[in-house]
């Protein structure tokens, strides 16, 4: 295993960032938050550990 590195956490600091915005209008708002669940979307993708458990594609 690899130790773990001293310092702040990559994922934090794009999270830290992201909030830091403030949107201008309401269309800079939505695409933010399209950002947001875009993310949140392919992470869930990603993480799907679903088998097909139909034995006739073997």
């Amino acid at each position: 295993m690899s130790k773990a590195k001293v310092g702040t956490d990559k994922n934090l600091q794009n999270v830290v960032a992201d909030l830091d915005q403030t949107p201008v209008n309401s269309h800079h708002a939505q695409q933010i938050q399209q950002d947001s669940n875009d993310r949140r979307h392919q992470d869930s993708i990603n993480h799907d550990k679903t088998e097909d458990m139909d034995p006739s594609h073997s």
